[in-house]
């Protein structure tokens, strides 16, 4: 049973990494290419685009630490905001589902139409054009990363287990006990399940928000501006860094859950 239990761990991990290996192989021996009828301009070689971002490096770092601050601000003011909604829904319970409910509608409007209106609306924040850029971008992902969290704090601290609200009164605890020694353990594993679909979500969002953003700086920014130069090349360097981005980020979110959750059932 053992074996049977590492094996399928480490196949969850292989399967995944042979595939992107045999990926990268095709790509690289332009058989992709043949299969595509791409050339490999509009779709450079791997080894091509890993030699831009070695020469670009420093151009390339500012602009990932630029993007970072954009998704994490937003992810974590989301996170912030979404479950203090979750709170008011369970508080205020005859309204709150239904609250709830229209919120995950607003989420259903794309992120490309929200970001030009909110850079509109925050022109006047500040004179600086860096600041009031900064300021949309992560509204944007705030935007994007409330309702998953809102929704799923809701869940987190009204589906309590089986009589265990009632074991709370039977020793005579009060609301605010009941709320911060049952309510919110219990919404714990409900906020990482929140954060596993808002991470990626803070960096697709901070990307798409730099395509509209009035300030020049940002991963998506220069794969909108590469592409528009035709510099394609560059443009999949920029494309391979988001990717490594969000993948870094949700392994840090992995991490801390399996930190903060170890134990739970």
């Amino acid at each position: 049973m053992k074996k049977k239990l590492t094996w399928d761990a480490v196949s969850t991990f292989l399967y995944p990494v042979a595939f992107g290996v045999l990926i990268v192989v095709l790509w690289q021996t332009e058989i992709l290419h043949k299969l595509l009828g791409a050339d490999t301009f509009t779709l450079p070689l791997p080894s091509r685009i890993i030699t831009i971002i070695g020469d670009n490096f420093p151009t390339v770092m500012t602009n990932v630490w630029a993007t970072t601050i954009v998704a994490v601000s937003g992810l974590i003011l989301g996170s912030l905001l979404g479950y203090s909604l979750g709170i008011l829904a369970a508080v205020f319970k005859k309204w709150g589902k239904g609250g709830l409910t229209l919120a995950s509608a607003f989420n259903a409007v794309p992120i490309i139409a929200i970001a030009p209106i909110l850079n509109n609306l925050t022109k006047d924040v500040s004179s600086v054009a860096s600041v009031r850029s900064m300021v949309a971008k992560i509204l944007v992902v705030t935007i994007t990363c409330t309702v998953a969290m809102s929704v799923n704090a809701y869940r987190g601290l009204t589906e309590l287990k089986p009589f265990s609200e009632e074991l709370m009164h039977s020793i005579a605890s009060n609301k605010r006990q009941v709320f911060f020694k049952l309510r919110v353990p219990n919404s714990l594993p409900f906020v990482f399940t929140a954060l596993r679909v808002s991470v990626p979500g803070s960096i697709i969002s901070a990307l798409v928000s730099e395509y509209f953003a009035e300030y020049i700086i940002g991963v998506g920014r220069q794969i909108r501006e590469n592409i528009v130069l035709a510099q394609f090349a560059t443009a999949w360097a920029y494309i391979l860094v988001a990717c490594v981005m969000g993948i870094l980020l949700y392994m840090l979110l992995l991490i801390a859950e399996s930190i903060l959750l170890k134990g739970r059932k």
